[in-house]
């Protein structure tokens, strides 16, 4: 009986290969370089907030803060971690790995959040770290291997079918109508509609990183793909995704707690990219349904991991804060005072 669920393991998991081992360590890298230049970031912003018109309200006055484009050309090297990362294995394996960034910008042993932000972490907090870093090994160990691809124009034909047109033309429909209709008035009042941008768009975005991905790295092994229009229609779709991605976080982080964003972006963000990989390169399909579980299994670990991080916000040594602590305490850390709990919004921006 033994030999027998031995050899049935053996079938479902049959290890990681060349190309996914590499995507991980780029993925890993990726999170580093990212998770520290949000903290970076943010610091500017806060910076630039204090001396010119913040970008939560439409200012680009951190265009000029020298701490910005720290944390800005931190997070270009990770991108292209993360990029390179994309080339070689699976949305579903890279994607949820950016759990770690979350750790590494909030997590008490990384000491980032703390230290330069003041931003504390109740002992759930760790426990949620843990859980991310658990439910991310399971995925990484249960990732779908990278389909064969042979050209950029395979990538097309993937990105042109049925399914993911529709869910493309789904995606924007909600974006311009969030844009539009609901920023305007619900933008400073809810986290969700900055976030709601960030990840439906990021979601395009990762699968037109991944094509162009795919198309250098043949490039480089010998098969030119830069001949081919369909490559440069990714790079197009790229670029506009991450400049809008790019304008809508910084409003985000500029208005709300970088300790709640984080989190409810990586859900959102990770959860939409996870969709989108599905229907266009249908990675379950190179997988059996004990996988497939599995992968979920990690992938809900990791959010429980997230939401035990976005509670710890308003903990304070074993309780919760109440709404007048909360004031005290974010008027203590707008005045130049650190804080121990972390509110939902800045209290300029109330």
């Amino acid at each position: 009986m033994a030999t027998e669920v031995s050899h049935s393991w053996s079938l479902s998991y049959k290890g990681m290969t060349s190309d996914n081992i590499k995507g991980l360590v780029l993925a890993l890298s990726s999170s580093v370089f990212i998770g520290a230049s949000f903290i970076v970031k943010k610091k500017g912003l806060k910076k630039a907030g204090a001396s010119g018109i913040r970008a939560g309200v439409g200012g680009f006055s951190y265009l000029y803060e020298p701490l910005w484009w720290v944390g800005m050309t931190t997070m270009i090297v990770g991108e292209i971690a993360n990029f390179a990362a994309y080339a070689f294995a699976p949305a579903i394996l890279v994607t949820p790995l950016g759990a770690l960034s979350i750790i590494i910008r909030h997590g008490r042993n990384a000491v980032l959040a703390d230290v330069i932000l003041k931003e504390k972490l109740h002992i759930f907090g760790i426990l949620g770290c843990v859980l991310c870093v658990v439910g991310s090994i399971t995925i990484v160990l249960h990732a779908p291997p990278e389909g064969e691809i042979e050209s950029v124009k395979e990538v097309w034909d993937l990105a042109t079918e049925p399914g993911f047109l529709l869910y493309a033309a789904l995606v924007l429909t909600a974006v311009f109508i969030i844009i539009f209709r609901y920023i305007p008035q619900y933008g400073q009042t809810h986290i969700m509609v900055y976030i709601g941008v960030c990840s439906l768009v990021g979601s395009l975005s990762v699968m037109s990183v991944k094509a162009l991905g795919i198309a250098l790295k043949l490039t480089l092994s010998g098969m030119n793909q830069l001949i081919y229009p369909q490559t440069w229609a990714f790079a197009a779709v790229v670029i506009t995704c991450v400049i809008t991605q790019m304008n809508y976080l910084n409003k985000a982080l500029d208005t709300f707690n970088t300790a709640v964003v984080s989190p409810i972006y990586y859900v959102m963000f990770t959860s939409l990219t996870i969709l989108a990989s599905v229907i266009m390169f249908k990675d379950w399909d190179r997988q059996n349904a004990t996988q497939i579980v599995t992968e979920m299994c990690g992938f809900v670990t990791i959010l429980s991991g997230t939401f035990l991080l976005h509670k710890t916000k308003d903990m304070v040594d074993g309780m919760c804060t109440s709404p007048s602590m909360r004031n005290s305490k974010h008027m203590d850390e707008e005045n130049g005072f650190g804080q121990e709990g972390i509110p939902l919004k800045r209290q300029d921006s109330l």
